[in-house]
């Protein structure tokens, strides 16, 4: 199962929009509802396993 399909299924109803952008140079981020939660270029590293869905149900609760 792919990360975004991961996501989407975990937070389907919670999420209006995800996006994950991968390209050249290194550059990887993960928005949800237009706000950036990671981004590869400013950590410098890639996310850990789990990081991502851990950054998201963060964004979730703490706007419910």
């Amino acid at each position: 199962i792919s990360l975004i399909a991961e996501l989407l299924k975990t937070f389907e109803e919670q999420i209006e929009e995800i996006s994950l952008v991968p390209s050249d140079g290194g550059r990887f981020e993960l928005t949800v509802n237009g706000e950036l939660l990671y981004s590869k270029l400013q950590t410098r590293r890639h996310a850990e396993p789990g990081e991502l869905a851990e950054l998201v149900r963060r964004y979730l609760k703490e706007r419910a």
